[in-house]
């Protein structure tokens, strides 16, 4: 179950204008080190050199660095990318916001000196010595950066835009998202895709098939060997005959036939030409995965989650720190690998005692109104959070660096280690995850 708390400052008052937490001793050095962080932003241009994982607003936009250019995530309509100093611990964040918002956040922990540099000043001169909050962290990307020096965390949450790659050589644009622990949590990085299926081999192939990819060993031959892990040859005993129907003998109205296979499907990637091989990369344009669905968690021990703070409905103050609670069951957090070169590129596994090994993630969108009834868009969100460290008593926890006015949803994913969505026994069954909706303002 999820549980979401919100920290809120006492000093809180119902007011028409958001108010903002007395000057603590780190309120003056967050703003100062906003201030810095803004100035160097506005020195920037897309072509301005960079290191592999920086993070920075470049023309008001999101821009992270890959392969030694700046790739660029445009904001929602009327917000702009800024550093903006944390609230309730020492650190900033680079979020969308409006140019009023972050002058006024700054403002309000005493900090002078904002500089309004228009775009083309001092463009591609990068200033020396990034004070305290700028970022390097490999292979991020989003709209919002959250640094606290205080828990030695980064989170961040992206408005709007699709991922794009600037990237001239690009032959195929693919998003690397990593979640490491300690450095990097829910980050991602756009890269240029290593592997390209080959269009010449049938859905029947049983032995061998050809990728342009690195995804056959090697080259190394297909002469099988006594270890079945590294052996190219397909173990007998792991064939599923079931796969060879297309469940039309017993029909129902609207059902269609599966696709079938005798010999697990282990050359299907080479039927579809064209489509690059995952290889543990997000690829942005899609792409075709080998790797086996794995180990599939009983009936008695599918994950689920709740949000217990805030609780549907509820009303959060605007533009302030808030802390993120949940609470899960069954699934054993803490398990998370290097989106950035294994997403989807392992089985899913359980514990000893059938527990899915994985983590979860919040993900927090805005809508118009608490009766939207349109779909969003999914490749724009407020907030993005990966939860990879382990739960204590049952609780993941996450700050969240304040969102602006306005109604929003909120919900969990909860998944295996390799980021892939968590598989269960039976198809019918209760939500493996929470969402709710609740109002800022």
């Amino acid at each position: 179950m999820y549980s979401i708390v919100f920290t809120i400052s006492l000093a809180l008052l119902a007011s028409a204008r958001p108010k903002y937490f007395s000057r603590s001793a780190f309120s003056l050095q967050n703003g100062q080190d906003a201030v810095a962080l803004n100035t160097q932003f506005a020195a920037l241009s897309a072509d301005s050199p960079c290191t592999a994982g920086e993070n920075a607003c470049v023309n008001g936009q999101f821009a992270q660095c890959v392969n030694g250019q700046f790739v660029l995530q445009p904001c929602a309509g009327g917000l702009i990318c800024a550093a903006l100093p944390l609230v309730n611990s020492p650190g900033t964040s680079i979020t969308c916001t409006t140019a009023a918002d972050r002058d006024a956040r700054i403002a309000a922990t005493g900090a002078s000196g904002l500089q309004r540099r228009r775009h083309g000043q001092d463009r591609g001169r990068r200033p020396a010595n990034p004070p305290q909050g700028s970022f390097k962290i490999v292979g991020t990307v989003g709209l919002t950066l959250t640094s606290s020096k205080a828990a030695g965390t980064t989170s961040l949450a992206l408005s709007s835009g699709k991922s794009t790659s600037t990237s001239p050589a690009a032959t195929s644009t693919s998003v690397k998202a990593s979640t490491s622990g300690k450095a990097v949590s829910s980050s991602a990085a756009v890269a240029k895709s290593a592997s390209t299926a080959s269009s010449t081999a049938a859905a029947s192939a049983a032995s061998t098939s050809t990728s342009a990819s690195s995804n056959t060993g090697g080259g190394a031959a297909a002469t099988g060997g006594d270890d079945p892990q590294t052996s190219l040859t397909l173990v007998q005993s792991v064939i599923a005959n079931g796969f060879a129907q297309d469940g039309q003998a017993q029909q129902e109205a609207g059902q269609v036939p599966s696709l079938t296979s005798t010999n697990n499907f282990i050359n299907f990637c080479a039927t579809v030409p064209g489509v690059p091989i995952t290889n543990g990369q997000q690829i942005i344009g899609g792409s075709c995965n080998p790797a086996p669905m794995g180990v599939i968690a009983s009936k008695s021990n599918m994950p689920s989650a709740k949000f217990v703070q805030p609780q549907n409905l509820d009303t959060v103050p605007a533009n302030l720190n808030f802390t993120v609670k949940l609470e899960i069951a069954h699934l054993e957090t803490g398990h998370f690998v290097n989106a950035a070169t294994n997403y989807f590129a392992a089985p899913q596994v359980v514990n000893a005692q059938g527990d899915i090994q994985g983590h979860s993630h919040i993900v927090i969108e805005e809508l118009t109104d608490l009766k939207q009834a349109s779909p969003t868009d999914p490749t724009k969100f407020a907030y993005f959070k990966g939860l990879n460290a382990a739960a204590e008593g049952g609780i993941l926890t996450v700050e969240v660096g304040g969102l602006p006015a306005g109604v929003y949803r909120m919900a969990s994913i909860n998944t295996a280690a390799n980021h892939q969505p968590a598989l269960v026994a039976v198809a019918q069954h209760g939500a493996l995850d929470d969402m709710i909706y609740f109002t800022v303002q």
